[in-house]
């Protein structure tokens, strides 16, 4: 990590994949992670974390078992743990998200992961 501020719009731009989060720095042994999503994600569970969500740009949805949240830019959503979870963004967004360094994407129980899914625990970001 650096010590100068990073701009989070030279982020996302250093960066085409979907769904393959980026870590733009830590705090308190937790990552502060970009990404760029469009389509769906797959369902899943993060047993033992809370999953935060602030939406950068677009519209991002998070289905829960009893209703989908919609998030708009400047949103926050927090998944609490063991909250079976799938976001979705059909027109695409650009996100930003808190978890516990070496969080896995796809949490601790999850779907099949398709193709278009990074499961990853974060990648460092090469500005």
């Amino acid at each position: 990590m650096t010590n100068d501020p990073i701009s989070l719009a030279a982020a996302l731009a250093s960066f085409d994949e979907l769904w393959s989060p980026r870590i733009v720095t830590s705090v308190n042994n937790y990552d502060v992670r970009v990404a760029k999503v469009q389509g769906d994600h797959l369902w899943h569970t993060h047993d033992t974390t809370d999953e935060f969500f602030l939406v950068l740009d677009g519209d991002l949805q998070i289905a829960l078992r009893d209703r989908t949240v919609e998030l708009h830019k400047g949103d926050v959503f927090t998944v609490p743990k063991g909250t079976e979870h799938k976001p979705s963004s059909p027109g695409g967004a650009h996100i930003l998200m808190f978890e516990p360094t070496g969080t896995p994407t796809v949490g601790d129980r999850h779907d099949d992961v398709p193709d278009h899914v990074d499961a990853t625990t974060g990648h460092t970001l090469k500005l």
